[in-house]
């Protein structure tokens, strides 16, 4: 079955960074295009950055651009966003998305928090 688990959120301080890896296994993983998505306390989840099945192609939300880069390896079968220059507004919970057959799957979710 489809599994997709992150790591890598925490406590980090205005204007830091934070790496946040997701770890994909059940499906080819190198067929699929892969997003990250966030969802900040009261507010929808909404799409932060998306990658192309071979890693040549990215978007990224206005609000992150410049910031934050999203990049894969095909052969660990892994998606990682690279979080730069981090605002409170930034705080939320990071997931891992994949639409694949039809069908969402998510991961459970990591925790980012920007605060000083």
């Amino acid at each position: 079955q489809v599994q997709l688990v992150e790591s890598g959120g925490g406590l980090v301080q205005p204007g830091g960074s934070l790496r946040l890896s997701c770890a994909a296994s059940g499906f080819t993983f190198s067929q699929y295009p892969m997003s990250w998505y966030r969802q900040a306390p009261g507010h929808e989840r909404e799409v932060v950055a998306f990658i192309t099945y071979g890693g040549g192609g990215t978007t990224y939300a206005d609000s992150v651009k410049g910031r934050f880069t999203i990049s894969r390896d095909n052969a660990r079968n892994t998606v990682d966003l690279q979080m730069n220059s981090l605002k409170p507004e930034d705080t939320g919970v990071y997931y891992c998305y994949v639409r694949r057959m039809g069908e969402e799957y998510w991961g459970q979710g990591t925790q980012v928090t920007v605060s000083s």
